[in-house]
């Protein structure tokens, strides 16, 4: 078994994102323009895709509200994370995630997907999206 080395370069980074992130909402920081600013940092594909995975999310569950979680753009509702994307870059996997927290109301019997993989978004992908997002915020 190979000896563990502590955390990645990434992982350090994001720790660090969160730390300023808990500072930063002491003093009540606009998550929105958080947000934005995160995915216009992001290389293409990602960009794109964050960008119309952050309208998806505004237009389907307006409830939520945009924030930044360990840098990346999240959806938190009562001030916990509902829903998250994850660029590919961040961690350099070779696709991007849309993940949901266990505040997301997915419950499907013992066993369901809280994370999926994006390699491209097309009005397919977007619907289920939508449709995901909308099945979260149920009450």
């Amino acid at each position: 078994m190979a000896e563990a080395k502590g955390f990645t370069a990434e992982e350090r980074a994001a720790m660090k994102e969160r730390a300023k992130e808990l500072k930063a909402a002491q003093g009540k920081a606009d998550g929105e323009a958080d947000v934005l600013a995160k995915i216009a940092e992001m290389p293409e594909p990602d960009r794109t895709m964050a960008e119309r995975i952050h309208a998806i999310v505004k237009a389907t569950a307006p409830a939520l509200s945009p924030r930044t979680w360990y840098g990346m753009p999240a959806y938190a509702m009562d001030d916990k994370v509902v829903c998250f994307f994850q660029s590919s870059s961040k961690f350099k996997t070779r696709y991007a995630t849309l993940g949901f927290s266990d505040r997301a109301d997915l419950d499907d019997g013992a066993m369901w997907p809280t994370g999926f993989a994006l390699k491209e978004l097309t009005a397919a992908e977007e619907a289920r999206i939508g449709a995901l997002v909308e099945r979260a915020v149920r009450s």
